[in-house]
């Protein structure tokens, strides 16, 4: 059987043209056949690239779902032209040469996977911070577990997955569009795997450092609930993380701001509703995060 075909697909705003001089000569140095790279201009001009990376200019800024969506389409309808493709951050850097090889075996050997998780890694200290493990028990980084949802910029996922379910949320713009995949993923049959042994070095930062933070985390969870959970769990998800968000005692501003984009999810369409299937909802609850939580 031959290899699995893998591409990468990455957006930027084209401010970091160093990082992303880095982070293509790391997928070039991959072990393997070479792995096809896509880079995004997402309302941007993209910055000098190796030769033979394909770069597609967008005249606006689609935000991170819209960009990769693009990025995906590249690789021809639902990405099909490539079997497995890696979404990677601009300022990220992977770790390993034998990434993309793992990759490929993975997949290989399992049929029911459908998104890999990598772990993501501070390039200075090598420390993953609680956030980047997808999966309520996070303090041990090191562990590979199968899990509910998957990092952003830090993935491989197989392009059956986006020929079954679609592509990413592009009005999420940015916050939980990775959740909203990997739940209509896991309703369709696929499994999601956080692998410690796949690693891409990003700097340690804080994800409101986005002045649009606390506004799109609060609407997007609310058209999350809306779009994938059974109408009896919206209003129990919902209620759980108002709760968790007034427990973290957040500045003023930043509780306005959330709270604004809370009734903006409420007031606002979210995109076709599918609930997903309650034996969806029991497989979540066996791995570990039943979507209350």
């Amino acid at each position: 059987m031959s290899a699995l075909k893998v591409g990468a697909v990455i957006i930027t705003m084209g401010n970091r043209p160093d990082e992303l001089r880095a982070l293509i000569d790391s997928v070039a140095g991959q072990d393997g056949e070479p792995v096809q790279v896509v880079v995004v201009g997402n309302g941007s001009p993209v910055p000098d690239v190796p030769e033979g990376v394909r770069t597609i200019e967008l005249p606006e800024n689609l935000g991170i779902p819209g960009g990769r969506n693009v990025g995906i389409e590249a690789f021809g309808p639902a990405g099909r032209d490539a079997d497995v493709l890696l979404f990677l951050d601009d300022d990220g850097l992977l770790a390993q040469q034998d990434t993309a090889e793992l990759c490929r075996r993975a997949f290989a050997a399992d049929p029911g996977l459908g998104i890999v998780s990598f772990r993501i890694a501070d390039p200075d200290t090598g420390v993953t911070q609680r956030r980047h493990v997808p999966r309520l028990r996070a303090s041990d980084p090191m562990r590979s577990s199968r899990v509910t949802t998957f990092l952003g910029g830090a993935n491989a996922v197989r392009t059956k997955v986006f020929a079954d379910v679609g592509g990413l949320p592009d009005e999420f713009f940015y916050a939980h569009e990775e959740t909203d995949l990997a739940w209509r993923a896991l309703d369709a049959g696929w499994m999601i795997d956080y692998r410690s042994d796949m690693v891409l070095y990003h700097p340690t930062t804080a994800p409101s450092r986005h002045a649009v933070y606390h506004r799109m985390v609060a609407r997007n969870r609310v058209w999350l609930a809306r779009r994938n959970l059974p109408a009896v769990l919206v209003p129990v998800y919902l209620g759980v993380w108002l709760l968790l968000t007034l427990a973290r005692r957040p500045s003023r501003s930043a509780l306005k701001a959330w709270f604004g984009g809370f009734r903006e999810g409420w007031t606002t369409p979210c995109g076709p509703r599918r609930p997903m299937k309650w034996r969806t909802v029991w497989r979540l609850t066996r791995l570990g995060r039943p979507p209350v939580i």
